[in-house]
């Protein structure tokens, strides 16, 4: 058997997918912004000397989304829960005999304080099926951005117009809005193969490695809102007179590949008979191409302290640490789980957690704040409908381990949002299959 996994273990390492080559899906999403074939995003087609000037528009509000949704999914993919690093019962050995210390085969995506034992080996395979339905809130299928005018304030314009030209709305053709609508269809599927070792007898380490496959289908709608009291200045084809004002644009792609690989470290430092505590560590490396958006594009680390309890069949567990981040783009995060996993009978056993990633300090990436225009009359507009607020993530856990009679855990979890913070789906479901020896 022990030949076996890590035959099957060593092939997966070697023949894993590698990212798709080429062009990858966050230029996709930027593709959705551009409506002159080889041009840059709102560059607009065919209107002469106005072709401009909005791409100052697109270079900030376009990028900070381009690079806010790309940043949110590959930080999503990162922060999909791993299994937890031990299963099964727990024996200790007294005069050559095993004796059972703990009935319960331990949580799911939670950690359990209990060590395998020198060298005892733990090792799975579970799959994560996904599919993102909102960001912040905001269903990911009508994302509404409002691209505004560059403010020309130049000495030619202001001779041109014989007035002041550094109020906004001066000259008129200023208060032209670009409104697109945005929508996005993004399924991940993460297949993640992990394994323990028990170095020690209180100490394990471990290493995860996640085959992660993202498909997306994107469209945008656009529509020009002129201000031209007779001939347009902007317009994506056609003439002044006869002005094109909508267009649309599309794509589609998919990328396969290793995601962001995560080495773990665990150590139990206090056990008795009803309780135990441990540390660990989760160190997770930038293997995952974040332009095919498959990993997160940066290191990270979590440090989590374990406290479990043993009360008959039911075992209540606590984990409580911190995120690390080592990037400029996301924020670092507080981790609290807490929950319990209970034995129903002797091949089952229930788990349920609520899982929170609690985001620390401010926004490190806001969305762009209200425009106001002063002529010819005030007004404002919403560059998106997206809200500038915290990323906090808060999701309930609820699965079951179901004991074969080879000694194979299978194990099916369902997990759902309880916020809008972030990039997230309205589901994500786990199955796998887990075995000790």
């Amino acid at each position: 058997m022990r030949r076996t996994v890590w035959s099957v273990l060593g092939l997966v390492l070697i023949c894993a997918p590698a990212p798709m080559a080429g062009q990858g899906l966050r230029d996709k999403i930027s593709e959705l912004f551009v409506f002159t074939p080889g041009q840059q995003p709102l560059f607009l087609g065919g209107t002469g000397t106005h072709e401009n000037h909005f791409i100052t528009s697109a270079s900030t509000q376009n990028g900070v989304l381009i690079s806010f949704i790309g940043n949110a999914v590959g930080a999503s993919v990162a922060s999909i829960p791993l299994s937890a690093t031990s299963g099964r019962s727990t024996f200790r050995f007294e005069g050559g005999a095993p004796v059972r210390t703990w009935v319960s085969p331990g949580p799911i995506l939670a950690e359990r304080a209990l060590t395998l034992g020198k060298g005892r080996v733990f090792v799975g395979a579970n799959m994560n099926r996904l599919k993102f339905e909102s960001l912040r809130g905001v269903r990911l299928d009508d994302i509404r951005l409002n691209f505004v005018h560059e403010n020309v304030d130049t000495p030619a314009c202001d001779s041109i117009e014989a007035q002041d030209c550094a109020p906004y709305g001066v000259p008129r053709l200023e208060n032209d809005v670009i409104a697109l609508r945005l929508g996005l269809d993004l399924e991940m599927t993460v297949t993640s193969f992990f394994v323990s070792f028990g170095l020690l007898d209180r100490l394990d380490v471990g290493v995860a490695l996640p085959i992660v496959s993202t498909s997306l289908v994107g469209q945008s709608d656009v529509q020009i809102i002129s201000f031209a009291e007779s001939t347009a200045a902007h317009f994506f084809g056609g003439t002044p007179s006869n002005p094109q004002l909508s267009s649309t644009g599309s794509t589609a792609g998919s990328a396969s590949g290793i995601g962001d690989v995560a080495v773990r470290v665990k150590v139990n430092l206090m056990q008795s008979e009803r309780t135990s505590f441990a540390l660990l560590a989760d160190a997770r490396f930038p293997t995952g191409s974040a332009e095919d958006l498959l990993g997160s594009g940066h290191f990270s680390a979590r440090a989590l302290g374990v406290l479990s309890a043993q009360l008959g069949p039911f075992s209540p567990h606590a984990n409580v640490g911190v995120l690390l981040r080592n990037t400029d783009s996301l924020n670092n995060a507080v981790l609290i789980t807490v929950g319990f996993d209970h034995v129903m009978a002797p091949w089952a056993t229930i788990a349920a957690d609520v899982v929170t990633q609690l985001q620390v300090g401010e926004n490190k990436i806001t969305v762009p704040g209200t425009v106001t225009y002063e002529v010819p009359f005030v007004r404002t507009v919403e560059p998106t409908n997206i809200p500038n607020q915290r990323d906090d993530l808060i999701n309930a856990s609820f699965g079951f381990k179901f004991l074969t009679g080879s000694g194979v855990t299978i194990v099916t979890n369902a997990l759902l949002p309880f916020n809008e913070g972030g990039v997230r789906p309205n589901l994500m479901w786990t199955a796998g299959l887990e075995y000790n020896f």
